[in-house]
């Protein structure tokens, strides 16, 4: 158990001991009282013998009462302060759970964030790479085969993607990093797709677009996060968009590994659940893996970019809005965890 919750712990033992010895020493009194108001009647049959001994039945009476009326305020004295006591420990329970929920919801995020960093930075320098710029700036078939395996030769360096298109100015994909794999991808269409778009629409080499997690038809329906920038002419930052560059970061099992790897407890393990939400608290991964790209989750930030709550179920709840890192500004994600009380 940890301090705090032994703090609140032993505080209700205390009241719980309090109650019973007072309620052992009324008990008591009670019975003295007794024992006194029969000696007193036994005095007052015998008359002047028994005068001596009634006076001290009548101080033994005065004493019990003076002893439950010290018990009494005895009682409530420490009712009060055990009270308070049980108050401030659950308190600094509920402050020191929530902020450590809070601190691991951060840790979570950040963690994302400096992993999707690098897929931003990867997405600009691979479309100035000779072999893709040549993929789209004519109609050559052999320039579009060797770049399918220069994108190969990549997806066998980075694990951590899917798969990797090059897409003309029209939005047709002349070529992908897996085509033994994904067969029907070259010659699909993605003019409709937002990261295509956008692409086309960047100012220069440095932009690039980062979309939320969903899933993708032509990779399997696999979950995936997209980066994508324009490959423009000659590889020059200012030269005009002559193609769009796709890169499909493997979602579920790089996410799944952050919010399966929060450092828990083992007491804590059962009874906590680790997620990661989009902009509109969308559930984009979780440690039980229940509702990811389907469920919502009710956070209630209240507009703090941080900190916990206890929800109406008494669960605790931690979150962290993401920070960003670098040139990648995040999407909005949350990183949150949420923990049913100890016994739940």
């Amino acid at each position: 158990m940890a301090e705090p919750e032994r703090v609140v712990a032993l505080s209700k033992q205390v009241a719980d001991i309090v109650d019973d010895k007072i309620t052992l020493i009324n008990r008591i009194t009670s019975e003295t009282r007794i024992l006194a108001l029969n000696a007193l009647i036994e005095a007052s049959r015998a008359g002047d013998a028994g005068r001596g001994f009634g006076v001290v039945a009548q101080e033994v009476k005065a004493i019990s009462e003076r002893i439950t009326g010290i018990a009494g305020e005895l009682s409530t004295q420490l009712a009060g302060s055990i009270g308070e006591l049980t108050d401030l420990g659950e308190l600094m329970v509920q402050q020191m759970r929530g902020q450590r929920l809070s601190d691991l919801a951060l840790n979570m995020i950040e963690i994302i964030d400096r992993n999707l960093y690098e897929r931003s930075c990867d997405v600009r320098w691979w479309a100035t790479d000779g072999a893709v710029v040549a993929a789209v700036a004519g109609q050559d078939p052999a320039a579009a085969s060797f770049a399918s395996q220069r994108l190969g030769v990549i997806l066998n360096s980075y694990t951590v993607y899917l798969d990797l298109w090059i897409a003309d100015t029209n939005g047709r994909v002349v070529a992908n990093g897996r085509p033994d794999r994904f067969r029907s991808v070259v010659g699909s269409s993605v003019a409709d797709q937002t990261w295509f778009q956008q692409s086309m629409a960047t100012r220069s080499g440095d932009d690039y677009v980062a979309c939320d997690v969903t899933t993708t038809r032509l990779l399997d329906n696999a979950q995936v996060a997209t980066y994508a920038t324009a490959i423009r002419r000659d590889g020059a930052a200012t030269g005009a968009p002559i193609g769009v560059l796709g890169i499909f970061f493997d979602w579920q099992p790089q996410a799944a590994a952050v919010v399966k790897g929060v450092r828990l407890t083992k007491d804590e393990a059962d009874r906590t659940r680790c997620l990661l939400v989009d902009a509109h608290h969308r559930i984009i991964a979780a440690s039980d893996g229940h509702g990811v790209l389907r469920d919502s989750y009710a956070l209630e930030t209240k507009g703090r970019p941080s900190g916990y709550y206890a929800s109406q179920d008494g669960s605790m709840v931690g979150f962290a809005l993401t920070p960003g890192y670098e040139t990648y500004k995040g999407l909005g994600w949350y990183g949150v965890i949420t923990q049913k009380p100890p016994g739940r």
